[in-house]
């Protein structure tokens, strides 16, 4: 980025605000837009009655004199987005316009998403209007009622959620920033006519901030941070408080930026603006210095506040205490830690932080000297019980195993009593590294010694068996309940049924819903839902509709959950009515999941237009937002793709893409798993590129799968390349992948032994990789299908080569080979090699020789046979003539 520049904006924006300062004129907001606010505040809310919306707290600093010429800095937000869009051009305008219908109008949105080509798409005016009609009264009450069951049920799903203006506008921001872009969202809350207040320019701050980092395009990035400047400069005329939420995330960007010149500028403005931020600028000063790699000037500021001159420094010295923990730098932090006093620490983080960089850079003597500081002080036992967890968790690249035996090496020699928030952090260490087995010994300890463990690290336990697929550990946690008198709620009893379950212990799972009543504990239908979906996932239907039965008897009522997976489970067009009628009546909202079901039902039942009315019926009505429309769409195209209607669903797929949406990750592997038709590559490959990390290993596996069966040879190296590079670290996981792709060569008929060949050539002499046991192995295997004695050969060597030493499977594999070519000499002297003590290798080898050598006879004897007729013919000819 050109700093000039930058320094240059900033010094003409302050002198223009200087000569301009005036206080804030409040927005009036429309009558027409107080439906969209309405509608907007909704987004954070399952409230039934329009939120109203409150003034903003200025500070109490007096309001400065206005001049006769305002400036931008002296304006509204609103105005300020007003007079933003006005530099745009018309075209673009339009464009926006329309963005800005699909993320917030419900009516006028769902239309120009469904029907792109509409008329009134392409009509400017039509969509100008889009903002002045009110949206929200032409919602029908089920409609309304609908959008909001589905917004409650996903914060239910996916976090805790506290519903504060605050989430809801920073949510609405991302929103529209990801959607529509900075100067777009500029617009829409100009349009809003939105007081302004502190949330909202830090909030669109951040906004610019996150655009200019994102952005490779110098002069975008500075004209991004130009406006947050303007957004800054805003607010300190209109006598907003400046604390470090507003300017740490600009400062930060400069720091990342190495700005020094822009920085200086821009700390001064905020001393001058809060005096009372000097201590906390340290913090930011020193992590520059430490970015540009300015030693001398690190050295000064070390000196500074090592230096005895009188003055209380104890702020600054943590601040740049803080910076230099962040660091690697281990001789100013040395200096710093001879200074300061421990036992005036004010901040219990800074000293974890403190005790994380000694870990980090092994500093065990200074570690144990201020633990012993802190002991002769009155600090309880858990703080410096987590200080010793913090050095020894801080220590870089050492395993769960050594973290655990560090912490209590620690406690012993520092003679210090564990406790149980030790017991619990390392509980969750192993949580978080999947190590189930060693949390559940850490858990037997702290019992030992009579300490108890709190529900929310005993469901951390129970989460992290079931991502790690230890699900028979539920057969021991669920006794400890008891044992060690844990206070389990509904939600532990619904996890442990859920592990259960995957187990297929239903009658475990069932055994603790009778126990329910033993921990004053109702049974509710998620816990059901859990073993009705594990009997679906099994294909026992009538175990589904079993445990819906058991709901009635035990008075529990379904829910619209229940109602998904009996629906998406039916093969019966008649049965989905019968359960979809049921479940109206029931009074139960049909949500987005109800929907999905609908689809997945008919498609099941072979009715693939009733399940493309669900999706068009939605359309027509308007009633669901967006976001929601397209993950039903995404499912629509999942059902059609896998129950064999792949040219219906990528035209689907065309429709979505070309309406500026992104299909569902699940979708697009629905599609690359079942487009498998020759001539697709370049579809796949585009739509790998629309992957999540989450998803895109699977993805590209599938397209490199689809690349063996169809000889892509380069294609399948560059996607292996790109799984090399993403599990660099992870050896094993990567063989595996790569063991797959040589099963899948040995699997294909005909085998097409050249290719697998040359794909080991490939992965060794471009990938630089060493191929495993396992993939020789598919390929020797190849090599007896193809009865190919030269290629079986060929592989053997490679044994060799790799630094693999021949085994018994290897040997067995070998000899299998040698018989099916014919080579039976080779495989007697292979056989004197394979050690016949165990009697699956010695039934495998009669196999073998019973398959080939019974095979090579029948050759020999018909040999024999034509030889003899053609010597009877000769003799008979002879006799004539």
């Amino acid at each position: 980025m050109p700093a000039s520049n930058l320094t240059s904006l900033f010094r003409k924006a302050g002198k223009a605000a200087a000569a301009t300062r005036s206080t804030a004129v409040k927005t009036t907001t429309s009558a027409e837009d107080v439906t969209l606010k309405q509608y907007v505040s909704s987004l954070g809310s399952s409230a039934a009655s329009p939120l109203t919306s409150t003034k903003t707290k200025h500070s109490k600093k007096s309001p400065k004199t206005p001049s006769p010429t305002e400036t931008s800095f002296s304006k509204p937000l609103s105005e300020l987005a007003i007079e933003s869009s006005k530099l745009e051009s018309s075209a673009e305008g339009s464009t926006e316009y329309q963005k800005i219908s699909e993320i917030l109008c419900v009516n006028a949105g769902l239309d120009l998403v469904g029907f792109p080509d509409s008329p009134a798409t392409n009509d400017p005016k039509r969509l100008e209007r889009v903002f002045d009609i009110p949206w929200l009264p032409s919602l029908s009450s089920n409609n309304t009622s609908l959008r909001r069951k589905d917004v409650s049920r996903e914060r239910k799903a996916k976090w805790v959620f506290k519903s504060t203006q605050h989430d809801r506008l920073g949510r609405l921001l991302k929103m529209c920033g990801q959607k529509l872009g900075s100067d777009a969202t500029l617009q829409v809350f100009g349009k809003l006519g939105r007081e302004s207040g502190v949330k909202e320019y830090n909030g669109l701050m951040r906004l610019c901030i996150d655009t200019a980092r994102k952005t490779e395009d110098e002069d975008v990035a500075l004209d991004q941070i130009y406006k947050a400047y303007q957004l800054f400069k805003s607010m300190q005329e209109q006598g907003f408080p400046i604390e470090e939420e507003t300017y740490g995330p600009f400062i930060m960007y400069l720091i990342d930026m190495a700005l020094v010149e822009e920085f200086q500028f821009f700390r001064k403005v905020i001393i001058d603006e809060n005096p009372s931020s000097l201590s906390r600028l340290a913090y930011y000063e020193m992590l520059l210095w430490i970015k540009v790699d300015n030693a001398d000037k690190i050295q000064e500021l070390c000196n500074y506040v090592r230096s005895d001159d009188g003055g209380d420094k104890s702020n600054l010295q943590e601040n740049y205490l803080l910076a230099l923990c962040e660091s690697a730098r281990e001789k100013e932090l040395m200096l710093l830690l001879e200074t300061i006093d421990f036992t005036k620490v004010l901040s219990e983080d800074l000293v974890v932080n403190i005790f994380k960089a000694l870990g980090r850079l092994s500093l065990e003597s200074f570690a144990k000297k201020f633990i012993m500081e802190l002991k002769t002080q009155d600090i309880g036992v858990e703080s410096i019980s987590n200080f010793i967890y913090s050095y020894a968790v801080g220590m870089p690249n050492l395993p769960v195993e050594d973290v655990i035996l560090k912490s209590k090496n620690l406690h012993t020699e520092l003679d210090v009593t564990p406790s149980s928030v030790l017991y619990e952090k390392i509980i969750m260490h192993c949580c978080d590294s999947l190590k189930v087995y060693m949390a559940l010994e850490i858990v037997e300890q702290m019992f030992e010694v009579g300490l108890t463990l709190s529900r929310e690290t005993f469901h951390s336990i129970l989460n992290a068996c079931d991502e790690c697929c230890e699900y028979n550990l539920v057969h021991r946690l669920y006794p400890a309940i008891s044992r060690y008198n844990l206070q389990p709620n509904g939600e532990t009893f619904r996890i442990m049924i859920n592990l259960s379950v995957k187990m297929k212990d239903f009658n475990g799972a069932y055994d603790m819903i009778k126990d329910l009543d033993k921990h004053n504990l109702e049974p509710k239908a998620g816990m059901y839902n859990a073993i009705m979906a594990g009997h679906f996932r099994e294909k026992n239907f009538h175990g589904g509709l079993m445990v819906f039965k058991q709901m009635e008897g035990a008075d529990v009522r379904p829910d619209s959950q229940t109602y998904s997976y009996l629906i998406s489970n039916c093969n019966r067009e008649e049965d989905i009515i019968e359960y979809y009628e049921e479940m109206k009546r029931s009074g139960i909202q049909v949500t987005k999941h109800v929907y999905m079901a609908l689809i997945n039902g008919y498609a099941a039942c072979g009715q693939f237009e009733k399940a493309k009315q669900v999706v068009w019926q939605l359309v027509s009505d308007k009633g669901l937002p967006v976001k929601n429309l397209n993950e039903i769409k995404s499912v629509l195209v999942s059902a059609l793709a896998s129950h064999g209607m792949i040219s219906d669903a990528l035209d689907l797929y065309e429709e979505i893409t070309q309406a500026k949406f992104n299909l569902e990750p699940k979708a697009i592997i629905s599609l690359i798993e079942h487009t498998q038709c020759e001539g697709e590559l370049s579809r796949l490959l585009r739509l790998l590129d629309q992957l999540n990390p989450d998803y895109w290993v699977d993805g590209c596996f599938r397209v490199i799968l689809y690349c063996v069966r169809y000889k892509h040879l380069s294609s399948a190296i560059d996607l292996l390349g790109k799984l090399k590079d993403k599990f660099y670290t992870d050896i094993v996981a990567l063989e595996v992948l790569f063991d797959e792709v040589f099963c899948q060569v040995a699997e294909i008929e005909p085998v097409d032994l050249q290719f697998g060949l040359d794909l080991l050539r490939a992965i060794k002499e471009e990938l630089g990789l060493v191929p495993s046991r396992k993939s020789l192995d598919f390929l020797l295997g190849a090599c007896t299908s193809a009865k190919d004695l030269q290629s079986s050969f060929l592989i053997w060597k490679e044994y060799q080569t790799a630094g693999l030493p021949y085994n018994v499977l290897s040997f067995v594999r070998m000899y299998q080979a040698l018989l099916a070519s014919g080579n039976h000499k080779s495989a007697h002297k292979i056989l004197d090699k394979i050690p016949q003590d165990d009697p699956h290798v010695r039934c495998v080898i009669t196999a073998c020789q019973t398959a080939y050598q019974t095979t090579s006879t029948s050759k020999k004897v018909a040999k024999k046979m034509e030889k003899k007729k053609r010597k009877k013919k000769k003799k008979t000819e002879t006799e004539v003539g």
